[in-house]
């Protein structure tokens, strides 16, 4: 996987380790640590192996992901004091997955924000994401 940014994490150098256990890490870019950014405080819990999508963990993989989510969440509400989250997985290219090695997306949300309330279901809502043959 030489070319996998979450095998070779080198290869994506504004991207830091913030916390990690045997099995998985939390990442962030550093446009979200800037206090007041867009996506503030946002982070990937990634498997340490490679696994194409969440399917793919094994059970240690899931209870590590459990765990370190309960780190990530401290650390969170400690450093950017959110006032909610969203958290999700997409799977397949279809599902929205855009890099193959499964990555399990933290988003701190804010009430200050324009979509505050709004929660994953809304972007599915909308008249214009009807499917084409119903």
């Amino acid at each position: 996987m030489k070319d996998c940014i979450f095998c070779n994490l080198e290869l994506e150098p504004n991207q830091n380790i913030i916390l990690s256990n045997d099995h998985c890490m939390f990442l962030q870019l550093e446009q979200a640590q800037i206090k007041g950014n867009q996506l503030e405080g946002a982070g990937l819990i990634i498997p340490i192996l490679h696994r194409e999508t969440a399917f793919d963990l094994t059970l240690e993989e899931w209870n590590a992901t459990y765990t370190l989510l309960q780190d990530v969440k401290k650390y969170l509400d400690e450093k950017y004091k959110p006032q909610g989250y969203n958290l999700g997985w997409n799977c397949g290219e279809i599902g929205g997955q855009h890099i193959f090695h499964s990555h399990f997306h933290v988003l701190p949300r804010y009430e200050d924000e324009p979509l505050a309330g709004k929660g994953i279901r809304y972007m599915f809502k909308g008249a214009e994401i009807k499917r084409k043959n119903y």
